[in-house]
């Protein structure tokens, strides 16, 4: 099984980045665009990969298993090869990177806006847009952006990502493109680390904070993680709808079971999968795509 892209590989990449740095926005503008967002099963499945830039690099057991880029690579280029796989969520450096190596063309691309919210960080809920703004992404071609909003009752600091969400929702719609919300009611534990409360009531309330953000929601989709009882979670909102995929689970079998349960519901449009299918607990990636393929089709 392969562990990361060819030495050969990475030199390429170096390569251009020193002497051809053009070469990525020519790429961008000569990349073969998505027919539409409806998916090629009727739903949307893109891949997650963002974390990163987060200075969030756990998968599973292993603390650094995102640290390594090539491996990550490798994992992501493997996972968008697979038939159903509609696209990727991901930062500039990770989307560049697989521009050079050919992985987008065709593909829906969301651009990750906010990663300012350090994991582990004491201003955490203070996310500040440090991605993509609406502009780059229209420039780069992309379909969309995403936006992590991460609501701390207990927080100040909240008020300020909400404002920059709301404004990047207009900026977005206004260049005609799709804002993908992401938001949690969070909190911090006695250890002063940040939990994201996943009982329906937290999620729904959630929901219909993000679904208010901006000056319209013509073009804005929600991100909501799966829990116990998606029937009154989905039943709060009419935006499109897309699954977090979530943590690495120990009990694959499990997790997927709840993801085909969620996937049951006509208010889901798709799911947007990061580590659980990057880094599955046997390793092997391209099983757990084409069974997370499967399930987005049924």
């Amino acid at each position: 099984m392969s562990t990361g892209l060819s030495g050969s590989a990475v030199a390429d990449l170096l390569r251009v980045r020193v002497d051809d740095p053009e070469r990525i926005g020519r790429l961008a503008a000569e990349r073969l665009q998505p027919a539409g967002m409806s998916g090629a099963t009727g739903r949307l499945l893109l891949v997650a990969a963002d974390h990163p830039a987060r200075g969030a690099l756990r998968a599973g057991d292993s603390a650094l298993a995102m640290g390594d880029r090539a491996a990550l690579l490798d994992r992501v280029v493997r996972a968008l090869a697979r038939p159903g796989v509609d696209g990727f969520l991901g930062t500039a450096d990770l989307v560049d990177d697989l521009l050079l190596l050919g992985a987008l063309e065709g593909k829906v691309v969301f651009g990750s806006m906010n990663r300012g919210g350090l994991a582990g960080t004491s201003f955490e809920i203070d996310d500040r847009f440090t991605g993509y703004d609406a502009a780059a992404i229209n420039r780069a071609g992309l379909q969309g952006g995403k936006m992590l909003l991460r609501i701390d009752p207990s927080d100040p600091a909240t008020v300020r990502t909400m404002e920059s969400c709301a404004r990047a929702v207009d900026d977005l719609a206004a260049h005609g493109l799709a804002a993908m919300v992401e938001p949690f009611i969070s909190h911090r534990d006695e250890h002063g680390r940040v939990r994201n409360d996943l009982t329906p009531a937290a999620v729904v309330r959630s929901a219909t904070v993000a679904a208010g953000l901006g000056g319209t929601s013509a073009r804005t989709w929600l991100k909501l993680p799966v829990v116990d009882d998606m029937e009154t979670v989905l039943a709060a909102t009419t935006l499109p709808v897309l699954l977090l995929g979530g943590e690495v689970s120990s009990d694959q079998r499990a997790q997927f079971a709840q993801w085909s349960q969620a996937l049951a519901s006509p208010n889901v449009a798709g799911m947007v999968v990061g580590r659980s299918l990057l880094f599955p607990p046997d390793g092997d990636v391209e099983s757990a795509v084409d069974a997370t393929v499967e399930m987005v089709a049924r």
